[in-house]
């Protein structure tokens, strides 16, 4: 399957099948007539790395975990780590972001509470 292909039958941009290519992620790619061909192993990978992305890993970070990934032997503790920290940095926005939807709620309570008032006035 040619990387217009794997884009379009699998909704990968372009450019992530870009970097996955510069990434030397496709050893197992052919090239047949000039154009790379991507066979079941690769969209497994690029399958991974849309995940990687969907849950906001960097480009960088995608390319090491790939990268970590290939070696194989000893990379799970450090793709592990890297997976913790990132879950980490999700749960710290998530607790952030809810301090910030406590505030508002209070701040329209007191909106709401000043027209209960007004009207009673």
């Amino acid at each position: 399957m040619t990387i217009n292909e794997a884009s379009e039958r699998y909704n990968i941009p372009l450019e992530i099948l870009h970097e996955y290519e510069c990434w030397g992620l496709c050893g197992a790619v052919k090239k047949v007539m000039g154009a790379w061909q991507y066979d079941d192993t690769d969209l497994e990978r690029l399958g991974l790395i849309m995940t990687l992305h969907d849950i906001g890993f960097e480009v960088s970070e995608i390319e090491t975990y790939m990268k970590l990934l290939l070696e194989q032997n000893g990379s799970d503790s450090s793709r592990l780590k890297m997976l913790e920290q990132k879950r980490q940095t999700l749960l710290d926005d998530i607790h952030f972001r809810e301090k910030q939807i406590s505030k508002l709620d209070y701040l329209r309570y007191q909106i709401r509470n000043n027209e209960k008032t007004e009207k009673i006035v």
